[in-house]
């Protein structure tokens, strides 16, 4: 179906918005809240313009966010947290009683990442609290590294997601080139505070960080990204002008000198940096972790338990591998050295060249189209599913994860965008792309984002790394029920790699920050549980390395939406629906589990 936004939803319009919701008339109490809730959403927008930007909202009486970015600034990080205090004591003097279940649930999802935010600028005062921004997925101890930061950020968005149609789009696109250096500025003195405080990037990230930095210094500017992105959208929408010229000149005036700057700030701190990966050498780095363990799943679960469920999943994982394994003449050796000899079969990969990277691009398409006409058998309700599928820009590809998406604008304007990272083109066997490509795209992120675009607009804004992470492994096992893989065991293997590569990661991100495992000690566990290449296991290890605990939500999600499954499955019997509990969830939004769980129960209860 075609996405439509209708502004904010009010009224019966947002009580109606999930199934496992009851429709009736809004009261007023409800009107009264979603007035409150709608105010946040404004609120967040302003204190964060770029999520406007990646849900198409920066235009009509928004339209003054499309010239501005975040700002990166102590004071206005500071100003941030108090925003967030006051909203967060609004929101508890609601009387959730008085409300429909529905807008119950809005306000306690709502409340929830407020909460986890004000916690972690109170026990994480470093780095980036990014819990209420478009990066809620990745906080991190460090306000620069190789994976975030404007120098990441900033072309991405400017290049992916800033139309030009006019003049005044083409002059707010060179205002936030302006601030872009601004924002640059305000990170370098946030990253010598921090390396005061004793926050210091391990050196070996250290040194990619400050090779990226570099490099995007020495560019000529026109052969930029965002510059030749501008001059592509200026020239298609017919508007005349040295619009080229002024943007190379603020690249080069500005841009590349704080680029620069920023490098040798870096670097400065080298000498002094740690040399291992974990985050266990920083200051009160034990709750600093476990903040970003508790953000990340929404649980209370320790290290210690979510390593060992890691290590028991991969045991199980292992063991349903071994027989498909069999088959394909892989008999010696250990899943993962198995899986390792599987992947390196000729016939299996692309060629490493641009007609290579082209096969694969358009053999990820094939998969979404082969899929895409089963999805009703899946969900009651569809959505379009709007998607295009893109290499991640090679100027950010050493230091990007292996793949990563998120929904277009909210009116279906714009697409949302499934990135694959080819810097090494053997990290991806044709039998491990479906399943990623789930995840990725439908029914995976892109697929349950659209879902958010009828929820109040504060609901698309936030979001919760254990719902959306173990919702994307939700829609591979989604993959796997719809038969996907009935003439394809080679994609089962994939499948079943990909499950368990993800309990390993419940293993290595604990060892590395917790148990103190060396980052080769790290990339040793990962190679042999999954059987991934040596590249393929570092570049995940580096990923967990800067952005701590995030890898955690994943398979805590996922295994937690199938407890909640087999719950609702043996009360209801004969009358569940597994069409009905996926809208039910899908449904849903972002949220904390433990709200999933009150959520599906009321699915449940409306069935039984």
């Amino acid at each position: 179906m075609t996405i439509a936004r209708r502004g904010f939803l009010t009224g019966t319009a947002a009580l109606a918005a999930t199934s496992a919701f009851p429709v009736r008339a809004a009261a007023s109490s409800d009107q009264a809240t979603l007035a409150i809730l709608n105010r946040h959403a404004e609120a967040l927008l302003q204190a964060y313009p770029e999520s406007a930007a990646y849900l198409g909202l920066d235009n009509g009486k928004r339209a003054s966010l499309k010239a501005r970015l975040t700002d990166r600034s102590a004071a206005a990080e500071s100003a941030r947290r108090d925003a967030a205090a006051q909203r967060f004591a609004e929101l508890k003097r609601i009387n959730q009683a008085a409300l429909s279940s529905a807008v119950a649930t809005h306000v306690e999802t709502v409340a929830a990442a407020h909460e986890i935010g004000l916690d972690g600028w109170r026990r994480m005062p470093v780095g980036d609290m990014a819990f209420l921004s478009n990066n809620n997925y990745r906080s991190t101890p460090y306000v620069v590294t190789q994976g975030n930061g404007a120098f990441v950020d900033t072309p991405d968005l400017l290049e992916n997601k800033h139309g030009v149609a006019s003049s005044a789009d083409a002059d707010a696109y060179l205002a936030r080139m302006e601030d872009y250096a601004r924002q640059l500025g305000n990170e370098t003195e946030r990253l010598r505070a921090d390396a005061a405080a004793g926050v210091l990037l391990p050196a070996v990230f250290n040194d990619i960080t400050v090779a990226q930095l570099r490099a995007g210094a020495a560019q000529p500017a026109r052969e930029q990204g965002m510059i030749r992105s501008f001059a592509e959208k200026t020239a298609k929408a017919g508007l005349p002008g040295d619009w080229e010229a002024r943007a190379a000149s603020i690249v080069d005036r500005r841009i590349a000198p704080a680029l620069a700057e920023q490098a040798d700030t870096l670097a400065s701190f080298r000498a002094r940096a740690p040399h291992d990966g974990g985050m266990w050498h920083l200051p009160d780095a034990a709750d600093r972790y476990a903040w970003l363990a508790e953000a990340s799943t929404t649980t209370k679960r320790t290290p210690d338990e979510i390593h060992e469920a890691g290590v028991e999943q991969c045991r199980a994982y292992a063991a349903e591998l071994d027989p498909l394994l069999r088959a394909q003449g892989l008999t010696q050796g250990t899943a993962g050295e198995r899986l390792a000899a599987l992947g390196k079969r000729p016939d299996l990969l692309f060629a490493d060249s641009d007609a290579g990277r082209a096969e694969l691009l358009a053999y990820l398409n094939t998969i979404v189209a082969k899929l895409r006409p089963r999805l009703g058998q899946a969900f009651g309700k569809l959505v379009r599913g709007n998607l295009v599928i893109k290499r991640v820009p090679p100027a950010i590809q050493n230091g990007a994860p292996n793949g990563y998406a998120g929904p277009g604008a909210l009116d279906g304007s714009t697409p949302g965008i499934y990135f694959i990272n080819l810097r090494d083109m053997g990290n991806w066997p044709r039998f491990g792309l479906p399943t990623l490509t789930f995840h990725e795209g439908i029914p995976g992120h892109i697929w349950q984002g659209e879902y958010t675009f009828d929820l109040p607009l504060v609901r698309t804004l936030l979001g919760f790394n254990a719902y959306s992470e173990g919702w994307g492994l939700y829609a591979e096992q989604i993959g796997d029920e719809l038969g996907y893989y009935e003439d394809d065991s080679l994609g089962r293997i994939g499948y079943l790699q990909s499950m368990n590569f993800r309990a390993a990661r419940l293993v290595v991100d604990t060892g590395l920050h917790h148990k103190r495992w060396s980052i080769d000690q790290a990339t040793r566990w990962m190679m042999a549980a999954t059987g991934y290449t040596e590249s393929h296991a570092r570049s995940e290890i580096n990923r967990y390395c800067i952005w701590p605990g995030q890898a955690l939500g994943y398979k805590t999600g996922h295994n937690e939406i199938n407890r909640l499954r087999e719950a609702a499955k043996a009360k209801l019997g004969a009358r569940f629906d597994v069409r009905g509990f996926n809208d039910a969830v899908v449904q849903a939004g972002g949220m904390p589990l433990g709200v999933l769980g009150k959520v599906v129960d009321r699915w449940t209860a409306s069935v039984a």
